[in-house]
């Protein structure tokens, strides 16, 4: 099972990274042919920005008239609505045209019209009109077949490239255009991040860039502008995506937090099912401790009265009222015992049912310490140890019921005298605490671990020393004064060290 959740996370997490890459490659892949529409867009613009003002200059000095003649001839078809236009030589013609648009350091321009040889070029009309009625001269009806042939049109794109590199890169374009242009394109390729963009030359900053531009962020992407014929170009167009991650994952977060969600069921539900077995496991061992202690402490009174009534049988010990009254004593003393035992085991399981009445009546905290201390004394006389008490607390007034609480204190009094290898030392403490009284009550025992604080309140649980009956007892005492204590609407806590002792704390509301 542990393998197949691995796995499965694996999975995943593989996938959820595949999914990623192809996503940047695709906004990858947008991103630069994004920044190709928009170099071209540059580049087309400011061809076209020179190129129909150079075009008129050539127009107004070309001497079309006098040369068409010569170079072609527009023939009709008696009977046909199709034309033919013919250029039999290769003309060249040279043209001075004024720079001052380009360059100020050129006061003109040379460059060739060139005509191809063999040309033919067929034009149909598809009704039959007269070519003559439509009121255009041979000129007229030639410009509107073919203004400039393609020879002259790249001549003159060429004479633009090569006088706009001669130009400041800010004189070329300016951050407008490139941000219009830029967001035509970006809405094409699906781009919805914000974005930053700058222009460098060979690697240094220009006056063409937006406020914000980062040229080292990982989310940028470059491509030459304005390259002239074969020449790398100076020029650089940066864009830096800001929100590129943002748009990369947000196209996978759905699937992304649903796969993500669905693992964590999985894991919660295998953590669970992991849980359950450790507690289960767990509660086995409790439960058979439990078995082990109540077998113990029920096996003791048991042999004791056994002992006693085969005494009481004995001529000799018949004949003797004062031994006969000690063994039936013995008896009742250890037949109280396993009642006091059951009667335990069935307090708890009312007090988890809520199945138990307990009736509150206005007690001085005090009064059932010291009947508390009543019920130990002698034992810990016996052991030669001592309780002291320090009932500081100026007001001791709670509702409690005397019995329970009585009870709660001899559990911890009894706890602290047994977790004592040597004479038992005990003190007691009251105090005030805002509207509380609280009740401390400290031994220099054995102490316990921080792992068996935390489970010593449970039903059923008692720390592991090696010997399991070397403190009598079946885990429930502490799990009947936490159930009591809450009830009161108070709260217990211990605080202990391994081998310098407990402190058990007890918090009660007062009253007035």
């Amino acid at each position: 099972m542990s393998l197949s959740l691995i796995g499965i996370i694996f999975v995943q997490g593989y996938w959820i990274k595949n999914t990623v890459q192809s996503n940047e490659e695709q906004f990858s892949i947008a991103a630069k042919q994004m920044l190709i529409n928009v170099v071209k867009d540059l580049e087309s613009n400011e061809i076209d920005k020179y190129y129909f003002e150079l075009a008129s200059v050539a127009d107004s000095t070309k001497p079309f008239r006098k040369q068409l003649s010569e170079l072609f001839q527009v023939k009709k078809e008696d009977y046909s609505s199709e034309y033919f236009v013919y250029s039999n030589s290769l003309v060249e013609e040279e043209y001075k045209i004024s720079s001052q648009f380009l360059s100020d350091q050129n006061d003109s321009i040379f460059f060739k019209k060139i005509t191809s040889k063999k040309l033919a070029t067929k034009i149909s009309r598809e009704d039959n009109l007269d070519p003559n009625s439509l009121g255009l001269s041979a000129e007229e009806r030639y410009q509107r077949i073919n203004r400039i042939v393609d020879a002259e049109k790249y001549l003159l794109i060429d004479v633009v490239k090569e006088m706009a590199a001669e130009l400041p890169i800010h004189k070329r374009v300016d951050t407008t255009e490139i941000r219009t242009l830029i967001d035509e394109n970006i809405s094409k390729w699906d781009i919805k991040s914000d974005y930053e963009f700058g222009i460098f030359s060979n690697g240094l900053n220009t006056k063409v860039r937006s406020a914000d531009f980062k040229l080292n962020s990982p989310s940028t992407y470059g491509i030459p502008v304005f390259g002239y014929k074969d020449k790398a170009s100076d020029y650089q167009l940066f864009v830096n995506f800001e929100d590129k991650n943002q748009q990369i994952l947000s196209s996978i977060a759905l699937m992304g937090i649903l796969s993500i969600l669905f693992t964590l069921v999985i894991v919660l539900a295998f953590s669970t099912a992991i849980s359950q077995l450790f507690k289960q496991r767990q509660i086995s061992q409790i439960k058979s401790d439990f078995i082990n202690n109540m077998t113990h402490e029920f096996k003791t009174p048991i042999a004791t009265i056994n002992l006693a009534l085969d005494s009481v049988k004995n001529p000799k010990i018949a004949e003797n009222p004062d031994a006969i009254s000690r063994y039936m004593n013995m008896i009742r003393e250890e037949n109280k015992r396993m009642h006091a035992q059951v009667e335990n085991v069935l307090r708890i399981s009312k007090l988890e049912k809520n199945e138990l009445d307990i009736k509150k009546e206005k007690q001085s905290l005090h009064e059932l310490i010291h009947k508390a201390i009543n019920h130990v004394d002698l034992i810990v006389e016996n052991r030669e140890g001592y309780i002291k008490s320090h009932l500081e607390a100026s007001q001791y007034t709670i509702l409690a019921n005397e019995t329970h609480l009585t009870n709660v204190i001899v559990n911890m009094l009894d706890n602290a005298i047994k977790y004592s290898p040597k004479s038992p030392k005990i003190d007691i403490y009251t105090e005030v605490v805002k509207h509380f009284v609280v009740l401390s009550i400290k031994d220099q025992g054995s102490g316990m671990s921080k792992s068996t604080q935390k489970k010593i309140f449970q039903k059923f649980y008692r720390e592991h020393t090696g010997d399991i009956h070397n403190v009598k007892g079946h885990g429930l005492g502490l799990a009947y004064v936490k159930q009591i204590v809450e009830d009161h609407q108070g709260e217990i806590s211990v605080y202990s060290e391994k081998g310098q002792g407990s402190t058990f704390t007890i918090k009660l509301p007062l009253i007035s």
